[in-house]
């Protein structure tokens, strides 16, 4: 009897892990678990359907007969409420108790709610699943005013929603900046003119107090930590994710704010792995733990976990360890705009500006390139995220990485930690 292999979560990690076994192993007994209504969708595309640009039809992924031709179970609108790791099963909300072999752990995360008045007013938006994004678009379209909180890379997708939706939004950021943690103002500046393009306005050193709401309960404004008053009958707030690890809290897996795992996707709890947002992963290229929740990073997690629970259960599956640098790009302006890497930790970092529209960032560790942000130029991308898979230790030469289209030739040679 083959071994089974349980999954806990349909996103792109979970899928992968599941086309990967699948892959390897065509006759494996395969089991997906998943809290949503419907199949892998490209959450990518969601913010552009919310935006009006697409319709439903491109965004779904997998349809429920992929699933039929490979012989997985998959099994939607399941929550799991508990493991337990010494019978090795998994109980769901209706009480059922499914057996696995291998577990693996793909739940992504929950948005977090803002601890404010009337957090949860009709009208007041989190943007994370399919079915989020229908509710805004829905309601966007209907809308005149509004305002975003949260400034980081979902908080100006919901504004790329106000902006395609002609809502006449205000974006209330706490600091003097948007992603002040990873842009300096002189980088953060043509995003907010590429906002005010779009009609959304920056509100800068502000936040949000309360929301207000009329006779219906219905959102009507928002009063800002300055007390200033902004109508609004439409609201998005993108502050940050919990990761759904409660369901490990009862197993000896080190959970802070995410679980641990190894560069092979392993927890420390025997047959049970992890794939995706939830993962603080060991990372190989810096040599300390990392969390990650782009896109590619969780399909190769995903990918990696699949062939891993494989090769434990004997199967003649060669595995290497994680190692990805990713990125994350914003399409919604008139310039490209893209990170990588980690441009937000470093001990050090340096920037150019290129014209208008255009600049660039880059982040050090150790004086190891760890990370960056391109605005305007991509296209020096791949070299960048070369370096930082060759633990480059480039730090002294950034006048050459700062060049308009920079050669690997033209830098010295590059010591490796």
């Amino acid at each position: 009897m083959s071994a089974s292999y349980v999954i806990i979560g349909d996103g792109i990690a979970g899928s992968s892990a599941a086309e990967a076994i699948h892959e390897e192993a065509p006759d494996a007994d395969i089991t997906v678990l998943t809290d949503e209504g419907e199949t892998l969708y490209n959450r990518i595309l969601i913010k552009e359907y919310a935006k009006g640009k697409l319709p439903e039809a491109p965004i779904s992924i997998h349809d429920p007969e992929w699933y039929d031709e490979r012989d997985i179970d998959i099994q939607l609108n399941t929550l799991v409420t508990r493991i337990n790791p010494d019978a090795h099963t998994v109980e769901t909300h209706e009480g059922t108790e499914i057996e696995y072999d291998k577990l693996l752990v793909a739940a992504g995360g929950t948005p977090n709610d803002l601890p404010i008045e009337n957090a949860d007013a009709d009208g007041v938006h989190h943007f994370w699943t399919f079915e989020d994004a229908r509710r805004i678009r829905e309601h966007a379209e209907a809308a005149d005013t509004g305002v975003v909180v949260g400034a980081g890379l979902l908080g100006i997708d919901l504004a790329a929603i106000c902006g395609g939706q002609d809502v006449d939004a205000k974006y209330l950021m706490r600091g003097n900046r948007w992603w002040r943690y990873a842009l300096s103002e002189a980088g953060a500046e043509i995003i907010h003119e590429g906002l005010r393009e779009k009609g959304v306005e920056p509100v800068f050193e502000s936040g949000v107090d309360h929301f207000e709401v009329d006779d219906d309960g219905a959102l009507a404004a928002a009063v800002d930590g300055n007390g200033v008053r902004h109508d609004a009958d439409f609201a998005g707030v993108a502050i940050g994710l919990d990761f759904n690890v409660e369901i490990l809290q009862d197993t000896d897996a080190t959970i802070e704010n995410g679980v641990h795992v190894d560069e092979y996707m392993r927890t420390e709890v025997d047959d049970i792995y992890a794939a995706g947002d939830i993962t603080q992963y060991w990372d190989t290229i810096l040599d300390e733990r990392a969390q990650n929740g782009s896109w590619g990073s969780a399909k190769q997690q995903g990918a990696l976990a699949g062939r891993t629970m494989l090769a434990d259960s004997g199967h003649d599956v060669e595995i290497e360890p994680f190692r990805w640098v990713s990125s994350y790009s914003i399409t919604h302006f008139d310039f490209p705009f893209l990170s990588f890497g980690f441009p937000t930790i470093g001990d050090e970092t340096c920037e150019r500006s290129y014209g208008d529209n255009e600049w660039r960032r880059l982040a050090f560790k150790d004086g190891q390139l760890v990370g960056g942000v391109l605005i305007g130029n991509l296209a020096p991308q791949s070299k960048y995220k070369q370096l930082i898979k060759e633990e480059a230790v480039v730090a002294d030469q950034q006048d050459v990485l700062l060049q308009d289209n920079f050669e690997m030739d033209e830098l010295g040679a590059a010591t490796q930690q």
